[in-house]
C-alpha cells in the first residue's frame, strides 16, 4: 500500500515550506501515473488550459499564435512540458519549469528542444525582465500557501507589457465535494472556508497540500502582484468532451464551472 493510501484526508493551515515540500515529493511519487492516466488527453505538444479541454490554440490569451515566434516564455508548473512544446511549435522560445524533478523526466522522455529547469516557482531563477509571456495550466499556483509570492515573481520576470495567464480549479468547486457523479452537485461546505486541503501520513506530516482561495482573493492577489487583470475566463463544458478526470465530469461541467483562467498583464 503506497503512502497515499495510507494518507488522512483533513483541513488545517499549513507553512509555506511545509506545502512546498509535501508537494515535490507527492508529484515525484505520482507522475507516472499522472502522465500514464492523462497523457493522452494532454498530448506531447497541445496546451490545454484545464479538464474542459479549451486549448491555446483556440482561445489565444496569450495573443494570436502568429506573434508568439520569438517570444520568450515561461512556463510555470509544467510537467511534461507539453504547453511548452507547442509553444516551440510556434516559434516561441519556451522555458518549461517544475518542482518535480520527476515530471520534468517525463519531459525529457517525450523530448523535443526544450530549456528545462527543476525550481520552486516562489524563487524564480531568472534575471529581471528576462521574458515576453508567462503561463501556467494548473501549475504551482493552486499549491503554494502564498500565491503573491509567486506573481511577484512573475512580475519580476516578466519585460513591461508582458502577459501572465494561469489556470486554477474554479474556487466555487471548493463548496462541492470533489465528485464527478451527481453527489459532487450539493453543496458540503463553506465556499469562504480557505483551510488547506491536506493529505498526511500517520505521523502528521503532509504528503499533499491545496490552497483555497475566493475569486476575489485571486483577484488581489493578482493587484497586489502588480498585475491588471483584463480577462478571467471561465470555460464552459464542450460537447465533444465526454471524459471524467477527476472531480470533473461532463454532468458537473455543464452545471458549474470547474475552471477559472486569469489573464493578467504587466504595466
Amino acid at each position: 500500500m503506497s503512502q497515499e493510501d495510507e494518507a488522512e484526508a483533513t483541513r488545517r493551515e499549513v507553512a509555506a515550506v511545509e506545502s512546498s515540500r509535501a508537494n515535490r515529493g507527492w508529484w515525484d511519487r505520482n507522475a507516472d501515473d499522472y502522465q500514464q492516466e492523462h497523457g493522452s488527453f494532454l498530448g506531447d505538444d497541445r496546451f490545454v488550459w484545464g479538464p474542459e479541454g479549451l486549448d491555446e490554440e483556440q482561445a489565444g490569451l496569450l495573443g494570436p499564435a502568429g506573434d508568439l515566434k520569438g517570444r520568450y516564455v515561461l512556463e510555470i508548473g509544467a510537467g511534461a512540458a507539453q504547453c511548452s512544446r507547442w509553444l516551440a511549435a510556434q516559434g516561441a522560445r519556451p522555458v518549461a519549469l517544475d518542482l518535480s524533478h520527476r515530471q520534468l523526466q517525463h519531459a525529457l522522455r517525450i523530448g523535443g528542444e526544450l530549456r528545462l529547469v527543476q525550481a520552486d516557482a516562489g524563487a524564480l531563477p531568472f534575471a529581471d525582465a528576462s521574458f515576453d509571456l508567462a503561463c501556467s495550466a494548473y501549475g504551482a499556483i493552486p499549491f503554494v500557501a502564498d500565491p503573491v509570492r509567486v506573481m511577484r515573481e512573475v512580475q519580476r520576470v516578466l519585460r513591461p507589457g508582458g502577459r501572465w495567464v494561469f489556470s486554477v480549479t474554479h474556487p466555487i468547486r471548493w463548496a462541492f465535494p470533489d465528485e464527478p457523479g451527481p453527489e459532487g452537485l450539493s453543496i458540503a461546505g463553506s465556499y469562504f472556508d480557505r483551510t488547506p486541503y491536506v493529505e498526511q501520513d500517520e505521523a502528521g506530516r503532509a504528503v499533499y497540500v491545496e490552497h483555497h482561495r475566493t475569486v476575489g482573493d485571486r483577484v488581489r492577489d493578482v493587484v497586489a502582484a502588480g498585475f491588471r487583470l483584463v480577462d478571467l475566463v471561465e470555460p464552459e463544458w464542450p460537447a465533444w468532451n465526454r471524459q471524467e478526470w477527476g472531480g470533473w465530469s461532463p454532468l458537473r461541467g455543464q452545471l458549474v464551472p470547474g475552471t477559472a483562467i486569469f489573464v493578467c498583464e504587466r504595466d
